[in-house]
C-alpha cells in the first residue's frame, strides 16, 4: 500500500486528538516484516550470520503465529485491567499459560529444519528441549522480569521468541477499545513490557509522531519526542548517529537517567523495523556505551552476556 508523506500545513490541519494511541501488531506481517528486514540488513554487517539466524526464527514465528488461537481476557479481566490503569494482558504477575512451551518446542523444530544449524547450535536446541519444565518457565520469568543475573544469554532468544508468538497472537486480536491507559508511558499498554525501540511513522495520523515498540507483543505505543522513554525526563535528551550514516537510526539519550534507547525515522528509511534495525545496529551500542550511557532494556533477542562483562 502506497503512503504519500502529508505537508505541515496538512499536518497542522489533522484532528490531533485522532492520532492512535497504540497500534496493535499486525498479525500477518509483522514477523514476516522483521524476517525481510533481518536479512536486508544482515548484508555486510559484522554479525551478518546471527541476524540471518534471527530472521529464520522470525520466519517460525510467522507460520506458527497463523495458527494461535489463545482464549482472550474476559470481560471481568479486561474492565479490572481498564480500573486500575494495568496491562490488559499482563506478562508478569499471572500464571502463565503452559502451551507456551510446545511453541518454544515447534519453533525449535522448525529453526533446526531450516538446515541453518551448526553442530553448537544444535547442541543448544536439544539442551532446550532437555531443559524440565519448572526450569524452562523459571527461565521465561528471568527473561520477561529483566533479572540479568538468572538469564542464560545464549538460550534466552529462543525463549523470548517463543514468548513473542504467545503475546503476538493475543494483542493481534484485541479490540482497541479494552486497551488501557497505564499510569507509567513507557510501558507497554498490552503487557506491561519495556520498548524494544521507538520510530518516527509517516502516513496519515502517524505523521511525525512516534510510536514505542513493545518487545514481547510488538504493539506500538505513541509517546511524544523528545522524552526520555525510560525515566519520562524531558531534560538532558541529545540524539547520537554513526558518523557517515544515513541518519535514519540515532541514539536517544537521557542524561538524567543516563540511559539511551534507539529511534528510527521512517522518512528516512521507510522500512526501518525497530527491533530488527536494533538488532543491527551493534556499533551504536558501542559508542554509546563508551560515552558512558546504558541500554534502557536489552533487544529481545541478543542479551547481555554478564560472565563476559565481569571478565
Amino acid at each position: 500500500m502506497t503512503q504519500r508523506i502529508l505537508e505541515p500545513t496538512e499536518i497542522s490541519a489533522l484532528d490531533h486528538s485522532a492520532i492512535p494511541r497504540f497500534r496493535l501488531p499486525e498479525r500477518d506481517a509483522v514477523f514476516s516484516a522483521r524476517a525481510t528486514r533481518l536479512r536486508k540488513l544482515a548484508d555486510l554487517n559484522p554479525i551478518a550470520g546471527y541476524l540471518r539466524l534471527m530472521a529464520t526464527v522470525a520466519d517460525a514465528q510467522h507460520a506458527m503465529l497463523q495458527s494461535q488461537h489463545a482464549p482472550l481476557p474476559t470481560p471481568d479481566a479486561i474492565a479490572r485491567a481498564q480500573q486500575h490503569s494495568m496491562p490488559i494482558v499482563p506478562a508478569l504477575g499471572v500464571e502463565r499459560d503452559p502451551r507456551w512451551r510446545a511453541v518454544l518446542y515447534e519453533l525449535l523444530d522448525r529453526v533446526e529444519g531450516a538446515g541453518l544449524v551448526n553442530p553448537s547450535l544444535a547442541k543448544l536446541l536439544d539442551r532446550l528441549r532437555l531443559m524440565p519444565p519448572a526450569e524452562l518457565d523459571a527461565q521465561a520469568d528471568a527473561v520477561l522480569a529483566l533479572r540479568f543475573a538468572e538469564v542464560d544469554p545464549a538460550t534466552a532468544p529462543f525463549l523470548m521468541a517463543a514468548l513473542q508468538v504467545v503475546w503476538t497472537d493475543v494483542a493481534s486480536r484485541l479490540a482497541a477499545a479494552d486497551v488501557p491507559y497505564l499510569d507509567q508511558p513507557g510501558l507497554c499498554p498490552v503487557c506491561g513490557t519495556h520498548p524494544v525501540a521507538s520510530v518516527i511513522r509517516v502516513g496519515g495520523q502517524v505523521q511525525g509522531y512516534r510510536f514505542l515498540q513493545c518487545g514481547l507483543c510488538a504493539t506500538e505505543w505513541h509517546m511524544v519526542r523528545t522524552k526520555c522513554s525510560n525515566c519520562d525526563s524531558t531534560k538532558g535528551i541529545a540524539y547520537h548517529g554513526v558518523e557517515g550514516g544515513s541518519g535514519a537510526l540515532k541514539a536517544e539519550s537521557c542524561d538524567e537517567c543516563k540511559t539511551y534507547r534507539k529511534i528510527g525515522y521512517q522518512e528516512k528509511d521507510y522500512e526501518f523495523e525497530p527491533l530488527a534495525d536494533d538488532l543491527a545496529s551493534l556499533t551504536l551500542d558501542l559508542l554509546m556505551s563508551d560515552a558512558g550511557y546504558r541500554r534502557s532494556s536489552p533487544n529481545p533477542l541478543l542479551w547481555p552476556d554478564l560472565s563476559r562483562e565481569a571478565d
